[in-house]
């Protein structure tokens, strides 16, 4: 019973906390959470969320992708041509199941088709947000996160499909938004 009343104080706080932060992204917000507070109770959570989402920047499409393939590609292995989890994902195999699953946008198979879709539009790396494609070099693509130098994708052999920091000697030399 206690747990049970612990756990929904957290959700309470986290949704709290989500409109807050849906406040102070979106302009306007603020002053619609201020004047109705009863109208507060039917904003449901994943509007809030999707809200939050949406102010990291980068594209829809890019940030529906990467939910999916947080949610249902982490821990799978790393396989040559893979574009499934039991046997497991390639680096553009995993991108593009996370964006045809995710956004409902089917890209190409390989990052040298990806390279020459309509759906890309390159932007610099400074501007590289939540969601965007990362290119190392024009053989490799992984989906960048909200963290500081750190993408999600499938990196090599015997790895599991996740996240990894960029290094001295690894880092994307690309950035693109789709949509």
């Amino acid at each position: 019973m206690f747990s049970m009343a612990v756990s929904a104080m957290r959700k309470h706080r986290f949704v709290a906390a989500a409109a807050v932060a849906a406040a102070l992204l979106v302009p306007g917000a603020g002053a619609v959470a201020a004047a109705a507070p009863a109208a507060q109770a039917s904003v449901s959570h994943s509007t809030v969320i999707s809200t939050v989402i949406s102010g990291y920047g980068g594209s829809r499409a890019g940030n529906e992708a990467l939910n999916w393939a947080e949610r249902h590609a982490t821990g799978c292995w790393y396989s040559y041509g893979g574009t499934s989890c039991s046997p497991g994902y390639d680096c553009s195999g995993l991108v593009m199941e996370a964006f045809g699953h995710g956004a409902g946008i089917w890209l190409p198979r390989t990052t040298y088709g990806m390279l020459g879709s309509p759906r890309l539009h390159w932007i610099p790396l400074s501007q590289a947000r939540r969601g965007d494609l990362m290119f190392y070099g024009s053989g490799h693509v992984e989906i960048n996160t909200i963290w500081y130098h750190t993408t999600f994708g499938a990196h090599d052999w015997g790895q599991r499909v996740g996240w990894i920091t960029w290094g001295p000697w690894w880092q994307p030399t690309a950035a693109y938004r789709v949509w």
